[in-house]
């Protein structure tokens, strides 16, 4: 006949929260779950820049208002930090 033997293992509130933190690292190392990647295709573009229009998207381009990259003809990516500059730059201040 097997026995269940229960283990409780104490920890230090330190030590515990070191724990879940190394455990949170893993998970999202593994599942690369808060990595955004630096280019977005053309759809993630207008989500951001909250516009419908692949028009306007192309005058930016045109304009050279945001940075893109195109690795081939039918892919055209941009630069997530030049699409939030450009949000940025037409912010406008509160009173």
């Amino acid at each position: 006949m097997l026995e269940n033997k229960t283990q409780i293992i104490c920890l230090r509130s330190d030590a515990f929260y070191a724990l879940i933190d190394a455990c949170l690292e893993h998970i999202d190392a593994k599942f690369n779950l808060s990595k955004e990647s630096p280019w977005l295709d053309t759809e993630e573009t207008l989500k951001l820049l909250n516009i419908s229009s692949r028009t306007t998207l192309q005058k930016l381009r045109d304009e050279g208002k945001i940075k893109f990259s195109q690795p081939s003809k039918k892919i055209i990516l941009f630069e997530r930090k030049s699409l939030l500059e450009y949000l940025e730059s037409h912010s406008q201040n509160v009173f």
